[in-house]
């Protein structure tokens, strides 16, 4: 079965003027030659990206696109009519985003982060910024800690709104973010706390002892490259520990606390220095 807005597995069964035929055994689709691979051969399984074309026919491209089919992804409106818009895939096929999907009007020239899907009447790929309607609302496997792909969708006074691994919802809070982060952004983040009712709070910090292990390791190499100096300390700001460590201010100050109880470091103000063993 060929799984149009996805990437299939095709075989090549023969030639056209324009293009090579091939087939998943039972439906054809039109691989044109410009995106063929030059070395192809009938009998060869080609690698394709399988969408309809605006004659209804099957075509095929070897181009990645941006997102295929019940993936989220961050795109840009290219065209309109008065039916729609029509975003970037990165290939030659446009997605189409009717009204009806979109939660806001959209803009050309505007980029919006949007659900693919095969629509249920046409089967063509369309695309819905009603995110919150294709999220998994199921049971989950995360837990606390985890290592996780987020997809920044949207702000609050609160804080970030992120798509988990294509799969989930979660909230990353104001107050314990400390770079500039907006629609579309893709981060590494971590599951910090699962509440009642599966819902996830989020952090761009590994979680738990080993993150503080890490760090101690980390400050301490950072201590040795930098002549046993660190010009940050109890009274520096969250700001200025972030932008200097990429780390909150309460992990930096456990993980200097720690290193000031194991008498390696000594903790001022506004710095951090290896006690004198540790500079010979």
């Amino acid at each position: 079965m060929v799984d149009i807005g996805k990437f299939n597995e095709l075989r090549f069964i023969k030639k056209t003027e324009n293009s090579l035929i091939l087939t998943d055994g039972e439906r054809e689709v039109l691989l044109p030659y410009v995106y063929a691979p030059k070395e192809a051969e009938i009998g060869d399984t080609l690698h394709v990206f399988v969408y309809i074309h605006s004659d209804g026919r099957l075509m095929a491209t070897t181009e990645t696109p941006i997102a295929q089919v019940d993936e989220f992804a961050f795109l840009e409106v290219v065209d309109e009519n008065e039916n729609g818009v029509f975003m970037d895939m990165g290939i030659g096929k446009d997605v189409f985003v009717p009204n009806k999907e979109q939660r806001r009007p959209m803009k050309v020239g505007q980029k919006y982060v949007v659900f693919l899907f095969n629509d249920d009447q046409t089967n063509r790929i369309t695309a819905s910024s009603y995110l919150t309607d294709f999220i998994n609302q199921d049971e989950h496997d995360l837990e606390e800690g985890d290592e996780v792909k987020l997809l920044i969708f949207d702000e609050s006074d609160l804080g970030f709104s992120a798509i988990i691994n294509q799969q989930y919802v979660g909230l990353l809070y104001r107050n314990e973010v400390f770079e500039d982060l907006k629609p579309g952004d893709q981060r590494r983040g971590f599951i910090k706390k699962i509440r009642e009712g599966n819902k996830i709070d989020l952090s761009l910090q590994v979680i738990g002892f080993k993150h503080i292990l890490d760090l101690k390791d980390s400050l301490m190499s950072d201590l040795k490259e930098n002549e046993g100096s660190i010009l940050l300390g109890d009274k520096s700001s969250p700001e200025d520990i972030y932008n200097r460590l990429k780390i909150s201010k309460k992990a930096f100050k456990k993980a200097i606390g720690s290193l000031y109880k194991e008498r390696l470091i000594i903790v001022s103000d506004h710095e951090i220095k290896l006690v004198s063993k540790q500079t010979n």
